[in-house]
């Protein structure tokens, strides 16, 4: 066995609103662990491919972007968020919006895309443990993850969420329209033909509707520490 294969991982996937990004944050402080954000690294080649003015449908073009761009994540002055650095610039705002969430999915479809941030998402595998946040942790990156979870819950309770996150941010939003992303999207990542949304066949299947936050992690942290 590897060094890096004996460390040991718990994935976190589900679908896009299902409490993934705020759970594996708490689950990871709580367990002392390394987080990996893996949506936060297609968001971020989507943003970089956007600045740069590409078609994201040019799969070549996407891929030598997904090559050459520089992410790096780094603690905010206060220490209490992570803010994420694209090419040099401070992205995290940009990364949090639906654009870059619609961004990241369509480029994720790409095959050479996906392949050229594997490694990147593998380095993340250090001591004393990680926390992997995403869509295919359990199934694809890490599939001898001795911990996974799949969490989700239904579209309109993430659609509920997503409304009141993007109005405390006076942003005009529309909850049926956001519904509709949300399932639209869904679908685009549940039906793609390379590394689809699906729970790996060992994990524990959480849907997170209707509960607190707490109880989520308490019942995530079990699964780490029976």
């Amino acid at each position: 066995m590897s060094r890096a294969s004996s460390v040991p991982v718990l994935t976190i996937d589900g679908p896009s609103g299902s409490g993934k990004g705020t759970v594996s944050r708490l689950v990871a402080e709580q367990l002392g662990w390394r987080l990996l954000d893996s949506g936060a690294l297609y968001r971020a080649v989507g943003y970089a491919a956007g600045m740069e003015g590409l078609d994201l449908s040019d799969g070549d073009a996407v891929t030598r972007c997904a090559q050459s761009v520089k992410i790096r994540f780094q603690p905010s002055a206060d220490g209490a968020d992570t803010r994420i650095l694209v090419n040099g610039h401070d992205a995290t705002d940009e990364l949090r919006t639906e654009t870059a969430g619609a961004a990241a999915s369509a480029i994720a479809s790409i095959p050479s895309v996906r392949q050229a941030l594997v490694d990147l998402q593998l380095s993340f595998r250090k001591p004393p443990g990680l926390v992997a946040d995403g869509r295919d942790m359990g199934t694809v990156i890490f599939p001898d993850a001795p911990y996974k979870v799949f969490l989700t819950a239904s579209a309109a309770e993430r659609a509920k969420r997503r409304y009141k996150q993007l109005k405390e941010k006076g942003l005009g939003v529309t909850l049926g329209t956001l519904q509709r992303e949300i399932e639209a999207r869904d679908e685009r990542d549940a039906s793609r033909a390379v590394a689809p949304l699906k729970p790996a066949e060992d994990a524990l299947l959480v849907d997170s509707t209707g509960m607190p936050i707490a109880d989520v992690v308490a019942k995530v942290l079990a699964v780490v520490r029976p």
